[in-house]
């Protein structure tokens, strides 16, 4: 695709991850964003284009539910061709629903994933799938699923084009959201909203529209316009921060604490490391251990190898008799003076932080529990108000390990 054509049919934002696909820089792309952002005309016209400049590529375009495919996923691949003035090359088949491209017999089908055996049965006379579209990929049930499909369908060939493209789900705590919070090697997520595409395309009514949700219903606003996932109402951390945390900042780190919350079969043990900065009231979660079945003996090497001074570790005190074992094995354990509502007052104490930030490529599980971390609905539309003792390994660690810095301190 030349620039100036580039520039009539893809929003700018979209510049980027042409050039990477055409580099073949990565196989799988998140796209993500809100109504408007343009990810789907975007995928649309790559695919066609994709296939017309390479005759050993096919593709295939993916639901959750078959039905759906028709009038959303085709229509859009249709759309793309008419823009491209190529219809006259293509052939649009509705009783089986494929897009075949009449010089080459190259195909595009449309298969569900409420009818496995369809996926694994996809076959085509030339070349191999290279195209793969999961539209509204938050629909499937999760990542085993995605893989299951992948691995039938990505053979045959050296390079892979996969998109994933969907709105993120108000929940943190929704699979697709969890899942583009670490990074892969051969994996690029992109972001993309109403605000990045040209006006003309979109018109007038829409942004419209647009301003009137944000004045009138600011979160609808921010997930259905902005495509954030703000949460189901019941999230209990919203300073939250997920990045990397470089080694210039932790060079600089002088308040580091480590704590560590026991665990064994069922329930998984945490240890984390932590830098408080109390000047600007920001916690930075930089180390974790999260295992289950590990022995004290193999935690204390663990603790070790990155404590090799015997600094301070704060323990669950429910525990006297592991925190005795692995001051045996060298490691310089004490137990939490917890106290009256030390629960209460650490999540408090947590919550009024002006930022957590927690590194996902050191700490994906601590990454897992405090974006996830909600309260439990009471059944009637609201929520419970006590904090629940489940999934919360990494929070009690952190709260250990910050009991010095907690006491005597306000919170609202």
């Amino acid at each position: 695709m030349n620039e100036i054509r580039l520039k009539n049919l893809v929003a700018p934002t979209f510049y980027s991850i042409h050039r990477d696909i055409r580099g073949d820089k990565h196989t799988h792309y998140w796209l993500k964003g809100g109504r408007g952002s343009g990810k789907s005309s975007f995928v649309a016209i790559e695919m066609i284009l994709g296939m017309m400049e390479d005759e050993n590529a096919n593709g295939v375009a993916l639901r959750k539910v078959a039905a759906y495919l028709k009038d959303s996923v085709m229509e859009q691949l249709w759309w793309a061709i008419c823009q491209l003035g190529v219809s006259e090359y293509w052939e649009r088949k509705v009783s089986v629903p494929e897009l075949v491209y009449r010089k080459t017999g190259q195909k595009i089908i449309f298969r569900g994933a409420d009818n496995p055996r369809k996926i694994k049965s996809s076959k085509f006379q030339k070349g191999y799938a290279k195209f793969i579209w999961y539209e509204e990929v938050d629909e499937f049930s999760g990542m085993e699923e995605i893989r299951t499909i992948n691995q039938s369908l990505m053979r045959g060939g050296e390079t892979f084009v996969a998109f994933y493209s969907y709105n993120p789900p108000k929940s943190l705590r929704n699979w697709v959201n969890q899942e583009v919070l670490f990074p892969r090697e051969d994996a690029l997520v992109h972001h993309s909203t109403y605000l990045d595409m040209p006006k003309s395309w979109l018109g007038e009514p829409f942004f419209a529209e647009a301003e009137h949700t944000k004045e009138t219903k600011p979160l609808s606003y921010q997930h259905e316009y902005l495509g954030e996932a703000v949460g189901g109402g019941g999230q209990i951390f919203d300073n939250i921060q997920v990045r990397e945390i470089t080694e210039t900042e932790r060079k600089q780190f002088d308040r580091i604490a480590r704590g560590l919350d026991w665990g064994y079969a069922v329930d998984p043990l945490h240890y984390t490391v932590n830098h408080y900065d109390k000047t600007r009231r920001k916690l930075y979660i930089f180390y974790e251990i999260h295992k289950r079945g590990m022995s004290n003996r193999l935690l204390a090497q663990e603790i070790l190898e990155e404590n090799p001074r015997g600094l301070n570790v704060v323990c669950d005190s429910a525990e006297p008799k592991s925190i005795a074992e692995i001051c045996e094995y060298g490691i310089s354990a004490i137990g939490a003076k917890k106290g009256a509502d030390s629960v209460g007052f650490g999540m408090r104490w947590l919550c009024d932080l002006e930022e957590i930030i927690i590194d996902p490529i050191s700490c994906p599980q601590t990454v897992l529990e405090f974006t996830g971390y909600e309260y439990e609905a009471d059944g009637q539309g609201g929520f419970k108000s006590f904090y629940p003792d489940k999934n919360n390994h990494s929070i009690d660690a952190v709260r250990y390990s910050r009991e010095l810095d907690m006491r005597h301190v306000q919170v609202k």
